[in-house]
């Protein structure tokens, strides 16, 4: 069924909903999922409503234009968006296929409801695997004494490419700064470590190390701070003094796998709202 997704952040106060419902009634709106979360903490107030395209006298385009009094009115952060069009998704990768294989089985199967774009990375090891679903490949390789023309090389990709959101699926390289800040909240991460701890390289290790009884992943927005972007899922699995770093790291690509393609179906069904350095996802 195609829907239009309304998605609203705003200052908490009474009114919203009854305006929102109001509106969406007077036009015949049938809302068939419906999401409302208040933060006492920040005095913040979010909703997220899918609403049956084909119940609405008019197009999306119309429907922001009325909606738009409303949301000055409440000083809304707000979007709307069509089921209809598909979210154009880049992957990046380095070596490591298990993420990667996962979200393309995963799209081939329909569940994930995207247009991958292509897939890039900084090896040539995973092309045949991409290139079998029928998707684009680009190898660019970073020369670790001056990464500045890889990742050129990559921004220019990405808008070839008219990508939404762009997916690190155990891409194994930093985003410069300027790219965090042109895709923010568009870069998704998986980070195999249940964050804030094990932040950076080899977190299996450090948990190791540290003798932890659980071990995890996080699925994140990336920013220019390493490994700290507002969480958008997390999952984590128990293991025991008996078990070696290369069995928390078979047992960890389990968790990353799943932990990663929730959150990219989050985002893809526009249920996650940033919210400063957090997030709500409903």
């Amino acid at each position: 069924m195609r829907t239009f997704r309304l998605v609203i952040a705003c200052p908490d106060r009474v009114g919203i909903v009854a305006k929102v419902s109001n509106f969406l009634a007077s036009h015949n709106g049938w809302i068939t999922e419906a999401s409302h979360h208040s933060d006492n903490l920040s005095g913040w107030f979010f909703m997220r409503h899918e609403i049956r395209a084909d119940s609405l006298p008019f197009g999306i385009e119309a429907l922001r234009e009325e909606f738009a009094p409303i949301a000055q009115e409440f000083s809304m952060n707000w979007r709307i968006t069509d089921t209809a069009q598909k979210k154009r998704v880049v992957l990046m990768a380095s070596r490591e296929s298990h993420c990667l294989a996962d979200l393309l089985h995963r799209w081939h199967s329909d569940e994930l409801d995207c247009e991958i774009s292509c897939v890039i990375s900084n090896h040539n090891d995973l092309r045949s695997m991409v290139e079998w679903h029928g998707i684009p490949y680009y190898h660019v390789p970073v020369d670790p004494q001056n990464k500045q023309p890889a990742f050129a090389e990559v921004s220019r990709l990405v808008k070839q490419h008219e990508a939404e959101v762009v997916v690190l699926a155990r891409y194994m390289q930093i985003l410069p700064p300027d790219l965090c800040s042109e895709y923010a909240h568009k870069v998704i991460n998986i980070h195999h470590s249940f964050l804030p701890s094990f932040v950076g390289a080899k977190p299996y290790h450090q948990a190791s190390m540290r003798g932890v009884k659980l071990i995890g992943a996080t699925c994140h927005y990336v920013t220019e701070e390493l490994d700290a972007g507002p969480i958008i899922e997390q999952d984590v699995v128990r293991v025991s003094h008996s078990d070696s770093i290369e069995d928390m790291v078979r047992f960890g690509r389990d968790v990353e796998k799943m932990v990663l393609a929730r959150g990219l179906r989050y985002h893809l069904e526009d249920r996650v709202l940033v919210h400063g350095n957090k997030t709500v996802v409903f």
